[in-house]
């Protein structure tokens, strides 16, 4: 069988190299998240007014026009700044408790609480 002349990269070597495009990686309640400018998302509930700013000082990675950048740990005077959308709850969560034999059944559930903000810059 002959062998093609050309090769591909691996598929993680184009993920890390990404496409040009301009985001983070960010450290935040013991997750990491891929974000960049402009993404909305959820995070661990904060008792933060809608509007204000939020900011993460740990950033673990940063790629602007295909350079990435990685920290060791973190990068230094990196940050990301958000927006704060509002407080939002998750989906129901039940939780079934059960005896055999023992005519016992109990069902409760709860929504947990989560922020959703909005990335308005990526500096560093």
């Amino acid at each position: 069988m002959a062998k093609s002349s050309t090769s591909a990269a691996p598929a993680s070597a184009a993920i890390l190299a990404g496409s040009g495009e301009h985001y983070a990686i960010v450290v935040d309640g013991g997750r990491q998240y891929r974000v960049s400018e402009g993404q909305e998302f959820e995070i661990d509930f904060r008792h933060l007014a809608p509007g204000s700013e939020l900011v993460f000082e740990r950033v673990l990675a940063i790629s602007k026009g295909g350079k990435l950048t990685l920290g060791k740990p973190v990068v230094k005077g990196a940050t990301v700044k958000a927006a704060v959308i509002g407080p939002v709850q998750g989906d129901k969560i039940y939780v079934q408790k059960f005896a055999r034999r023992k005519n016992y059944r109990r069902r409760t559930g709860h929504r947990s609480l989560a922020t959703k903000i909005r990335i308005a810059s990526i500096a560093g």
